[in-house]
């Protein structure tokens, strides 16, 4: 349990110093973090509705933060270029981001044109049933992304990694919180300085 939870940390810190460093991708983590725990509680009564939020709201936010705010020049920090850190990122760098997003994207036109989805689904009768159907879609998609992204690393790293890292993405929002609850105060006072956000995740850790 030690070692597992000493990668568990390891791979926490290598994901803040290496893709954290913008104000604003840390703030649209911690949007996405509160929305994340919020569809975590609606899986309870209502997973459609939870995966809609945690799609739109969730993962949005944090994509939108990495790809556009994040800098992908040479990390003087961390000395490391950004085809480094994409080359030896554990779990979804931006490549596989792309297709794991671009499969959420298309998704809705796919439901559209075949209202069974190849025979699943009862065709819907409006549009409250198509948002609903969309739900359940995107709550699989999300699943199975978690799932198969684990599975791989069970084969091409070992099964410690694969399961660490599907911990440490389960747990990332209630972490997030944790990490980055000061970061919209700091962009407010054009605070560019990250030695404070980086004192916390020392403790942290």
């Amino acid at each position: 349990m030690g070692d597992f939870l000493q990668v568990l940390k390891v791979q926490r810190w290598d994901d803040h110093r290496y893709y954290h460093h913008s104000l604003v991708n840390q703030s649209l983590h911690l949007l996405s973090a509160a929305s994340f725990v919020l569809a975590y509680i609606l899986c309870y009564w209502s997973p459609p509705t939870a995966a809609l939020i945690a799609w739109t709201v969730s993962m949005t936010s944090r994509q939108i933060g990495h790809f556009f705010f994040e800098p992908k020049c040479y990390d003087v920090i961390n000395e490391a270029t950004h085809e480094y850190k994409e080359a030896i990122k554990v779990g979804y760098n931006l490549r596989r981001k792309v297709v794991l997003m671009s499969l959420w994207a298309a998704s809705p036109l796919v439901l559209y044109f075949d209202p069974t989805l190849f025979g699943l689904f009862e065709p819907h009768a409006g549009a409250k049933e198509f948002v609903r159907h969309m739900g359940q879609i995107w709550f699989v998609l999300g699943i199975g992304g978690l799932i198969f992204r684990t599975v791989q690393l069970f084969f091409i790293r070992d099964v410690q990694t694969g399961l660490v890292w599907a911990t440490k993405i389960l747990t990332d929002p209630f972490h997030d919180i944790k990490l980055y609850y000061k970061a919209p105060f700091q962009l407010f006072r054009h605070d560019d300085e990250l030695d404070e956000l980086d004192d916390v995740a020392l403790d942290a850790h």
